[in-house]
């Protein structure tokens, strides 16, 4: 039941971020570069360093995750690309002579959902540590309640950039809330292989940085460029970079 119960807390802090983001949103484009920055924490100090251990111990050709990752990046490029999602840099001039960017919900919607599906492996990662020993399971169940308050919150984000309704957002965030429990869940039935784990962290990496450097920091800098946005990405980097120093102590 260990698991179970480390999952329904992720639950509680995922909703806490989507929360905040929701009751904030006058301020979203602040709320913007500190997601950018978080995104960017969350690539660089968790997710990478675990695709290193992860080369090390199965002594997999290094390519495989980059392949991956680029797999990753391209396909939701593409994705957006074809379906005429995508249009940051498509503008039209409205009355005013000003440049209105196009924004489209179901970009948000195939954002929030990929997120969701991390955090379904995230809660697999739970379950899969308690089979291993309390000791392990705790250790990685902690660190996913530490950062699930920034998936919630980069959820709505996402969600409320590309001009989704908060009720729709709202319900992305549920999502992304219930995924964890339903993975440590489906650990009862079958186990991913660590060379699985690998081609999947490389494909999010790819995922993460495409949504940060496309949609993320230039929304956050359209129409409110400041020095405090600046810092609020660099305050995000920072805060996952002790978050994750503090699990790996």
């Amino acid at each position: 039941m260990l698991p179970i119960l480390f999952t329904l807390t992720t639950f509680v802090s995922t909703m806490a971020g989507g929360l905040f983001a929701l009751k904030n949103r006058d301020r979203l484009h602040r709320i913007l570069g500190f997601t950018a920055g978080v995104l960017l924490g969350v690539v660089a100090f968790d997710l990478m360093p675990e695709i290193f251990d992860l080369l090390s111990t199965t002594k997999t050709d290094p390519v495989v995750p980059m392949i991956a990752l680029v797999v990753g990046f391209l396909a939701f490029h593409i994705a957006e690309k074809l379906t005429i999602l995508h249009s940051a840099h498509e503008a039209d001039h409205d009355t005013d002579g000003e440049y209105t960017a196009h924004k489209h919900p179901q970009v948000g919607l195939l954002s929030a959902i990929a997120l969701s599906a991390h955090s379904f492996l995230d809660g697999v990662g739970i379950g899969l540590a308690f089979q291993v020993n309390t000791t392990v399971g705790l250790a990685v169940a902690l660190a996913v309640i530490a950062h699930d308050f920034s998936d919630g919150l980069n959820t709505v984000t996402l969600m409320l950039t590309h001009r989704n309704t908060s009720r729709r957002s709202f319900y992305l965030l549920l999502l992304d809330a219930t995924t964890p429990l339903l993975g440590a869940l489906s650990t009862l039935f079958f186990r991913l292989s660590d060379q699985q784990l690998l081609i999947y962290l490389g494909f999010f990496v790819g995922f993460l940085l495409y949504i940060g450097a496309s949609d993320i920091l230039p929304e956050a800098h359209a129409k409110h460029p400041s020095r405090l946005t600046l810092a609020l990405t660099v305050a995000g980097t920072v805060l996952i970079f002790l978050v994750t120093r503090v699990n790996l102590g």
